[in-house]
């Protein structure tokens, strides 16, 4: 490999590149959902190719994030257990179907959706939160698959916060799990936020006064999407592909089983700013709100802003068409119906994650009547109508619900 195919640049604050944004990111009004620059305290590195060899792996990329920034040098640490967890989710979804394996059939038990739990949902679930509780960066946790948020600071226990950098993190351990028997793409969802600073328990306290400071602590889960540090997902697939974002734009990489490294495939993903494609299951459609259905109506005769006659492309698994949205443009969504007014899809370890995956690589992600990295869950488990992709197709979504107000 030549040197010149691959160069890293370590970019000043004065860069016209967007930094990572530990802070919380931009605000906007409900009608007009526009991408804002993140404020620059922290610094990029930038590959400005792909490597054609070995490439530029996830580890090497975290390692320039943390040189350049070492106040966020823990996200490396969290990282590098994503990545391991990831890589042993697909192994695990790959030899599922084999008659020898132990994650065929159902649990025979109900998570707290009321949807019954295959033996994977349960097996990836435990896999995660043991890679990212032995990081010990990792304070709270909320997943599909629990009641209530994790602890995992140790059993017998209560939430204990160390004076070092401490996270919360939240995630769908196997998406679209319901696929995996026809082979149809699954992945996990995972998003990363800062733990309160002010969360502390009292050494000395009894009984309720601790259980009351516990929740407290706890209750750093239920935190907007604005919040969030990085989010990622990982695709399983004809490939394993790990999507990130440390809120300065969308990388991906693939899973190069050869080297058993992911390495850096999409460098700064931008998504088309509009396209032809919808992602819905249209069998809802007469449930709709009116303005969706009017919208859809008229890109499917090629009648809308765009002038563009739209096709139809849905997998039915969130990661698996969020992806190809990301990649080639065009609006997926999971919107409210009459069945259920608030969608399917879970606020926080679902629909905020991925809505910041998709704003960082330039696209929308909205309910219609509002932006949903915005929206502040009250519950764990709380759902959300979401549409998301490409931004002047979201943006004609969100007109329609506004002239409709």
């Amino acid at each position: 490999m030549k040197l010149n195919l691959f160069t890293v640049l370590l970019v000043s604050t004065t860069s016209t590149l967007s930094a990572f944004s530990v802070s919380r990111p931009f605000r906007a009004s409900s009608t007009a959902l526009h991408v804002a620059s993140a404020p620059q305290k922290t610094k990029a590195p930038v590959f400005d190719e792909v490597c054609e060899t070995t490439g530029v792996t996830l580890k090497r990329f975290m390692s320039e994030v943390a040189m350049l920034n070492p106040d966020i040098t823990e996200l490396t640490v969290l990282f590098g257990a994503i990545e391991t967890a990831c890589k042993a989710i697909s192994n695990l979804v790959k030899r599922s179907q084999l008659p020898s394996s132990e994650t065929l059939g159902y649990q025979g038990e109900v998570n707290v959706q009321g949807e019954d739990q295959k033996k994977l949902d349960v097996i990836t679930n435990d896999l995660l939160k043991r890679a990212l509780r032995f990081t010990g960066r990792l304070g709270v946790l909320a997943s599909e698959e629990e009641d209530v948020p994790v602890d995992l600071s140790g059993a017998n226990k209560g939430v204990l916060i160390d004076e070092g950098e401490r996270y919360v993190a939240v995630f769908d351990p196997l998406d679209g799990s319901s696929n995996v028997d026809a082979g149809i793409p699954t992945g996990t969802i995972i998003g990363i936020y800062e733990h309160d600073e002010n969360c502390a328990i009292d050494p000395d306290c009894v009984g309720e006064d601790c259980t009351e400071q516990e929740a407290q602590c706890l209750a750093n889960t239920l935190q907007p999407g604005t919040n969030l540090v990085a989010a990622a997902y990982c695709l399983y697939s004809s490939s394993t592909f790990l999507v990130l974002t440390l809120g300065s734009g969308t990388y991906g990489f693939t899973l190069d089983e050869n080297l058993g490294e992911f390495v850096l495939s999409h460098p700064d993903i931008k998504i088309p700013e509009e396209s032809s494609i919808i992602s819905f299951n249209e069998a809802n459609t007469p449930n709709w709100d009116k303005p969706l259905q009017e919208t859809v109506a008229k890109w499917k005769a090629g009648k809308g802003k765009s002038g563009k006659k739209f096709s139809s492309r849905y997998i039915g698994s969130m990661v698996g068409d969020v992806h190809r949205t990301l990649l080639y443009g065009g609006v997926f969504g999971y919107p409210g119906d009459k069945k259920n007014p608030n969608g399917k899809l879970r606020l926080l370890y679902e629909g905020a994650p991925m809505s910041f995956i998709v704003e960082q690589a330039g696209g929308l992600s909205t309910t219609g009547k509002e932006r949903v990295m915005e929206i502040s869950p009250e519950v764990v488990h709380q759902r959300v109508p979401v549409i998301m992709g490409s931004k002047n197709d979201v943006q004609e979504v969100i007109d329609a619900y506004a002239a409709a107000q």
